[in-house]
């Protein structure tokens, strides 16, 4: 491909002020778009554009921007098709996910923001005082500034500017460098729907670049990141300079905790279908599956067989189950920690290797099923983001738990028994943002995405969301008409 315009400033494409961009197709290391990337003038020009957008959108009527955005759903149905395209071309995602997946979750989100859009919960108005009638009033930020991730680069955008925008926030997003394509067609079906020119703007450049100048931007009134924790903790200390509202959704290492009355073959399942999704690159994925000692041969065994099921090729092929990883230089990254397990004493019972056939095009990498690792080990304590399941025993129920909470991690965990009463326990005392019972990934508009510990704090989607686009006004006004109240007698008696 030519030239493009990879930025969306003010209602429409642009070319960037920066470095020349290439993106580049994971599954065939092809470039499929370049064009010169955003630098910090181009953040001045969207942030300008989102400011002047601010007050007319602020002062829609949330049932204004709900139609507008009902609309947008709507085009994003009939778009369906090409937003599933480009996500897997770009993202390296097979067809299947990005069409079953990643887009109808996205028109979902779009369509229940749109809803929650006129449903802006506060405390019922009433006279708390006797003296005044209290009310609430909820009002958005202003400007946001927001850094999503390139693994789910469709959904994310969705996540980030739904419940901004539903809140009368404008904002600019920047998508990582990556995978920008379907966020620009997602703001793209936003302007055609109505939306008006810089509420939504989205900058395609590096984090060092762009990125940077976003976040330490004086105008933009919020930051919500999505990303590594380490990134996230220099995001937030550059906002803890300007007193910033911060959001941020970091990383993971959840835990998948199998009880002895499980039921084996769910469980075996489940972990495979956790542990692969996206090719394991999710924040969320089944990473550390802790299997009580009676089940645990029985489970590593059907694990095993599972995988070697699992159908690596070409991400348009609707039979594909396992795209590639999202570069050759993440690959390789998550073939030294394999390594490095295996040289620690760990066992790879299946996979830990780079299939022969797609050692020079595209960066893929087989399932791999890892036993015999330390609890302290870095296989099981940091992040891998990729295809990649270790299983270690325990004995306990206590054991279980302390093994699940023994990360710095608590963004999502899994829990599996047929006994009400374990499973029920293991909700309560697991530090994630999300349990799990008998299954694990599933995720719904309605409820909140969102962590504990490193894994960030905030939440993504459903109506908790607004608790972090929103300001809380309370308004206190006087329904007795006198001069003279009462309480000006504790601080003066001028009769």
């Amino acid at each position: 491909m030519g030239q493009e315009q990879l930025q969306f400033i003010g209602g429409a494409r642009r070319s960037g002020s920066g470095a020349r961009l290439s993106i580049i197709a994971p599954a065939t290391g092809a470039v499929i778009a370049s064009g010169a990337g955003a630098n910090a003038a181009d953040v001045e020009s969207a942030v300008t554009a989102a400011r002047a957008a601010f007050p007319g959108w602020a002062g829609l009527t949330p049932g204004a921007r709900s139609d507008l955005m009902h609309e947008w759903a709507r085009i994003l149905r009939v778009r369906a098709g090409d937003l599933a395209a480009i996500e897997s071309v770009n993202a390296g995602k097979p067809i299947r996910l990005a069409a079953e997946f990643d887009v109808p979750g996205t028109i979902d989100n779009t369509a229940f923001f749109a809803g929650a859009a006129r449903h802006l919960e506060g405390k019922a108005a009433a006279e708390y005082s006797g003296d005044h009638t209290s009310s609430i009033r909820r009002e958005p930020h202003g400007v946001i500034g927001s850094i999503a991730p390139w693994n789910y680069p469709l959904q994310m955008a969705a996540w980030k500017i739904l419940p901004a925008v539903a809140a009368g926030n404008t904002v600019v997003l920047k998508p990582s460098e990556l995978t920008p394509l379907s966020s620009l067609l997602f703001a793209e079906a936003a302007a055609d729907a109505g939306v008006p020119p810089g509420v939504i703007n989205v900058l395609t450049g590096t984090g060092g670049e762009a990125g940077q100048a976003l976040v330490e931007h004086p105008a933009v009134a919020m930051v919500s990141f999505t990303g590594s924790t380490g990134v996230g903790k220099r995001v937030a200390a550059t906002a803890a300079g300007a007193v910033k509202r911060v959001h941020l959704e970091l990383g993971g290492k959840a835990p998948f905790v199998v009880f002895d009355d499980a039921d084996p073959e769910a469980a075996a399942r489940g972990a495979v279908a956790g542990a692969l999704i996206n090719t394991g690159q999710d924040c969320t994925a089944a990473t550390r599956a802790y299997v009580q000692r009676p089940l645990f041969e029985e489970f590593v065994g059907r694990v095993a067989d599972l995988m070697d099921r699992v159908v690596l090729g070409p991400v348009e092929n609707p039979e594909t189950d396992m795209g590639p990883l999202i570069s050759r230089a993440h690959r390789d990254k998550v073939l030294g920690m394999v390594e490095r397990a295996r040289e620690s004493g760990a066992k790879i019972v299946r996979g830990g290797r780079i299939p022969e056939h797609t050692s020079t095009a595209g960066s893929y990498f087989e399932p791999t099923l890892i036993t015999g690792a330390a609890q302290d080990s870095e296989i099981v304590q940091h992040e891998i983001f990729g295809p990649v399941l270790v299983v270690l025993p325990f004995d306990s129920d206590d054991e279980a738990i302390a093994l699940a909470n023994d990360t710095v991690y608590g963004l999502a965990a899994s829990a599996w028994s047929r006994d009400v009463f374990r499973t029920q326990r293991a909700s309560r005392e697991i530090q994630a943002g999300c349990v799990w019972i008998n299954d694990h990934i599933p995720i719904i508009s309605e409820m909140p995405h969102g962590g504990y510990k490193s894994s960030g704090f905030g939440k993504d989607m459903s109506a908790y969301a607004f608790e972090e686009y929103t300001n809380i006004k309370h308004v206190m006004s006087d329904i007795t008409g006198t001069a003279h109240k009462p309480w000006h007698d504790i601080i003066f008696r001028a009769g």
